[in-house]
């Protein structure tokens, strides 16, 4: 029974995390390349996610999460309402609101003290985010995101070096997302994976990514082709790349696991308000009511991940 708790854990938290989350690294690079075969975007996302995974099984004597479940020990027993979280994070997913996947998973494994190191290094995340998004775009939105300028590559074939830099910019975000949120996924699996636990876990997870690119990125797609210019390659390229170098930076501070949610969003939610008051004042207040939205969708996932830890506390 243990045994299948585990198991069905690891596939049912593999899939409601990489569902919930794809938005935040992939969500762009779905959206601006929409007329290309999903199977092509599989393979390069596949690609870099085996590599990233190997080389922390490798680097870390079997650790995939790369340290970030060392203060998080799996326990002895794992009982059937350990999947409360996983089974509410899949249920939130599949109605499309984004929430803090780290949050939900990993606070009922986590002590109170792991809890409160991960709230606050998300903040600090969220306020980098937020601020590092409203500056840069602040100074580049006339050049970059104009809509004359975008109507004129429209106009044009798009350049190749932009394709290029996208492609790479989106292979260094996944993986420093996967860095990130490797944690969240196996934290149902031993700290140490064996070679046997490696390949089949690597198999599970490509078969859910094919189902969620099959898809276009389900329901949650939608909070990203939303938001201004998402659609054009420039513009995702920009936005993966300063999302990518933020969670290196957050990645480098300390091994505490962190809400990759709330950093993204806090991205999104600076660069829709430079854009906005540099090129259409008008859109503001439309604005301001999408980032409260947005950022109320993301504390739901804390508020329910808290009470789900009461329960389980309540259930030992």
């Amino acid at each position: 029974m243990e045994v299948a708790v585990i198991y069905l854990g690891f596939l049912i938290t593999a899939y409601a995390v990489i569902a919930n989350d794809v938005i935040q690294t992939l969500g762009t690079f779905i959206a601006s390349n929409h007329k290309t075969k999903w199977w092509y975007l599989w393979t390069f996302a596949s690609f870099i996610l085996v590599i990233t995974l190997c080389y922390g099984w490798f680097n870390n004597a079997g650790d995939v999460s790369y340290g970030r479940l060392d203060n998080i020990p799996l326990p002895e027993h794992i009982p059937w309402w350990y999947l409360l979280a996983p089974l509410s994070l899949l249920i939130i997913t599949r109605f499309g609101i984004p929430v803090s996947t780290t949050f939900m998973i990993l606070s009922v494994f986590s002590s109170g003290q792991v809890i409160e190191k991960m709230i606050l290094k998300s903040v600090l995340g969220y306020s980098l985010a937020f601020t590092s998004a409203l500056i840069l775009y602040y100074f580049i939105a006339k050049r970059f995101e104009s809509k004359a300028s975008l109507r004129l590559m429209d106009k044009k074939k798009q350049k190749p070096y932009w394709i290029i830099a996208q492609w790479f910019s989106t292979g260094f975000l996944w993986s420093q997302w996967l860095i990130q949120d490797f944690a969240n996924i196996f934290v149902f699996l031993p700290r140490r994976l064996n070679l046997q636990e490696l390949i089949v876990s690597i198999g599970a997870i490509l078969l859910i990514m094919a189902y969620i690119f099959n898809k276009r990125g389900g329901k949650i797609q939608g909070i990203i082709n939303q938001k201004s210019n998402i659609q054009h390659i420039r513009s995702a390229t920009l936005i993966d790349l300063c999302y990518g170098l933020l969670l290196y930076f957050l990645g480098t501070l300390s091994s505490i696991p962190m809400s990759t949610t709330w950093t993204f969003i806090g991205i999104l939610a600076g660069r829709e308000i430079a854009i906005n008051y540099l090129l259409d004042r008008d859109k503001l207040k439309i604005s301001y009511a999408h980032i409260l939205k947005d950022f109320g969708k993301v504390n739901m996932g804390l508020i329910v991940s808290v009470i789900i830890a009461y329960a389980i506390q309540y259930f030992k």
